[in-house]
Protein backbone atom coordinates (compact mmCIF):
# COMPACT_ATOMS: atom_id res chain seq x y z
CA UNK A 1 0.00 0.00 0.00
CA UNK A 2 2.82 2.43 0.92
CA UNK A 3 4.68 1.61 -2.30
CA UNK A 4 1.56 2.40 -4.32
CA UNK A 5 1.31 5.78 -2.55
CA UNK A 6 5.00 6.48 -3.18
CA UNK A 7 4.82 5.66 -6.88
CA UNK A 8 1.36 7.04 -7.66
CA UNK A 9 0.00 10.46 -8.59
CA UNK A 10 1.05 13.62 -6.73
CA UNK A 11 0.12 13.36 -3.07
CA UNK A 12 -1.11 15.82 -0.46
CA UNK A 13 0.65 13.77 2.25
CA UNK A 14 3.75 15.66 3.45
CA UNK A 15 5.70 12.49 4.32
CA UNK A 16 5.07 11.03 0.84
CA UNK A 17 6.07 14.37 -0.68
CA UNK A 18 9.29 14.47 1.34
CA UNK A 19 10.27 10.90 0.41
CA UNK A 20 9.60 11.67 -3.24
CA UNK A 21 11.52 14.95 -2.94
CA UNK A 22 14.57 13.09 -1.61
CA UNK A 23 14.38 10.76 -4.62
CA UNK A 24 13.93 13.66 -7.05
CA UNK A 25 16.82 15.52 -5.45
CA UNK A 26 19.01 12.47 -6.01
CA UNK A 27 18.00 12.37 -9.67
CA UNK A 28 18.69 16.09 -10.03
CA UNK A 29 22.10 15.56 -8.42
CA UNK A 30 22.92 12.86 -10.99
CA UNK A 31 21.93 15.27 -13.79
CA UNK A 32 23.98 18.05 -12.18
CA UNK A 33 27.05 15.90 -11.54
CA UNK A 34 26.87 14.16 -14.92
CA UNK A 35 26.34 17.47 -16.68
CA UNK A 36 29.40 18.91 -14.95
CA UNK A 37 31.52 16.00 -16.13
CA UNK A 38 30.24 16.12 -19.72
CA UNK A 39 30.49 19.90 -20.05
CA UNK A 40 33.95 20.16 -18.48
CA UNK A 41 35.52 16.96 -19.77
CA UNK A 42 34.01 16.53 -23.24
CA UNK A 43 32.84 20.04 -24.17
CA UNK A 44 35.99 21.61 -22.71
CA UNK A 45 34.19 24.32 -20.73
CA UNK A 46 35.89 25.88 -17.73
CA UNK A 47 34.83 23.92 -14.64
CA UNK A 48 33.09 26.90 -13.01
CA UNK A 49 31.01 27.61 -16.13
CA UNK A 50 30.30 23.90 -16.48
CA UNK A 51 29.30 23.70 -12.80
CA UNK A 52 26.92 26.64 -13.17
CA UNK A 53 25.32 25.22 -16.29
CA UNK A 54 24.99 21.72 -14.83
CA UNK A 55 23.47 23.16 -11.65
CA UNK A 56 20.82 24.82 -13.81
CA UNK A 57 20.16 21.52 -15.59
CA UNK A 58 19.68 19.80 -12.23
CA UNK A 59 17.39 22.59 -11.06
CA UNK A 60 15.20 22.27 -14.16
CA UNK A 61 15.06 18.49 -13.68
CA UNK A 62 14.10 18.94 -10.03
CA UNK A 63 11.39 21.47 -10.91
CA UNK A 64 9.80 19.43 -13.69
CA UNK A 65 9.60 16.24 -11.66
CA UNK A 66 8.52 18.04 -8.47
CA UNK A 67 5.55 19.79 -10.06
CA UNK A 68 4.44 16.66 -11.90
CA UNK A 69 5.00 13.99 -9.24
CA UNK A 70 5.93 15.32 -5.79
CA UNK A 71 3.57 18.14 -4.89
CA UNK A 72 -0.22 17.90 -5.10
CA UNK A 73 -1.04 21.62 -4.87
CA UNK A 74 0.48 24.49 -6.85
CA UNK A 75 -0.02 27.99 -5.46
CA UNK A 76 1.19 29.84 -8.56
CA UNK A 77 -0.95 29.72 -11.70
CA UNK A 78 1.89 30.92 -13.95
CA UNK A 79 4.65 28.33 -14.30
CA UNK A 80 7.22 31.04 -15.13
CA UNK A 81 6.67 32.82 -11.81
CA UNK A 82 6.62 29.49 -10.00
CA UNK A 83 9.92 28.47 -11.59
CA UNK A 84 11.59 31.77 -10.64
CA UNK A 85 10.57 31.31 -7.00
CA UNK A 86 11.65 27.64 -7.13
CA UNK A 87 15.00 28.72 -8.58
CA UNK A 88 15.55 31.51 -6.02
CA UNK A 89 14.94 29.03 -3.20
CA UNK A 90 17.54 26.78 -4.85
CA UNK A 91 20.03 29.66 -5.00
CA UNK A 92 19.40 30.43 -1.31
CA UNK A 93 20.01 26.75 -0.58
CA UNK A 94 23.21 26.85 -2.61
CA UNK A 95 24.46 29.86 -0.63
CA UNK A 96 23.55 28.21 2.69
CA UNK A 97 25.27 25.04 1.50
CA UNK A 98 28.51 26.92 0.79
CA UNK A 99 28.35 28.68 4.15
CA UNK A 100 27.69 25.41 6.00
CA UNK A 101 30.56 23.61 4.26
CA UNK A 102 32.96 26.46 5.05
CA UNK A 103 31.86 26.49 8.68
CA UNK A 104 32.16 22.73 9.06
CA UNK A 105 35.61 22.65 7.44
CA UNK A 106 37.16 25.80 8.89
CA UNK A 107 35.65 25.78 12.39
CA UNK A 108 34.92 22.12 13.09
CA UNK A 109 37.76 20.59 11.08
CA UNK A 110 35.69 18.18 8.99
CA UNK A 111 36.94 17.11 5.57
CA UNK A 112 35.15 18.90 2.76
CA UNK A 113 33.57 15.64 1.54
CA UNK A 114 32.08 14.92 4.97
CA UNK A 115 31.09 18.57 5.35
CA UNK A 116 29.28 18.38 1.99
CA UNK A 117 27.27 15.36 3.17
CA UNK A 118 26.28 17.03 6.45
CA UNK A 119 25.40 20.30 4.75
CA UNK A 120 23.43 18.55 2.01
CA UNK A 121 21.25 16.83 4.60
CA UNK A 122 20.33 20.16 6.21
CA UNK A 123 19.87 21.96 2.91
CA UNK A 124 17.53 19.21 1.72
CA UNK A 125 15.17 20.10 4.59
CA UNK A 126 15.53 23.82 3.85
CA UNK A 127 14.75 23.42 0.13
CA UNK A 128 11.83 21.07 0.72
CA UNK A 129 10.32 23.21 3.48
CA UNK A 130 10.72 26.52 1.67
CA UNK A 131 9.32 25.15 -1.59
CA UNK A 132 6.42 23.45 0.14
CA UNK A 133 5.48 26.56 2.14
CA UNK A 134 6.04 29.16 -0.58
CA UNK A 135 4.88 27.25 -3.66
CA UNK A 136 3.11 24.00 -2.99
CA UNK A 137 0.73 24.55 -0.07
CA UNK A 138 -2.58 26.33 0.09
CA UNK A 139 -2.40 29.90 1.37
CA UNK A 140 -3.39 30.11 5.00
CA UNK A 141 -6.47 32.14 5.74
CA UNK A 142 -6.01 34.99 8.16
CA UNK A 143 -8.13 35.13 11.30
CA UNK A 144 -10.31 38.18 11.63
Amino acid sequence: MMLKKLLGAPSANSLIQFIRYVFVGGMAFVVDYGGLFVLAHFAGLHYLLAASMSYLLGMVCNYLISVNWVFHFRREAQWQREFVIFFLIGIAGLILNGFAISLLVEVFGLTYMLAKLVAAAFILFFNFGARKVLLFSAARTQSR
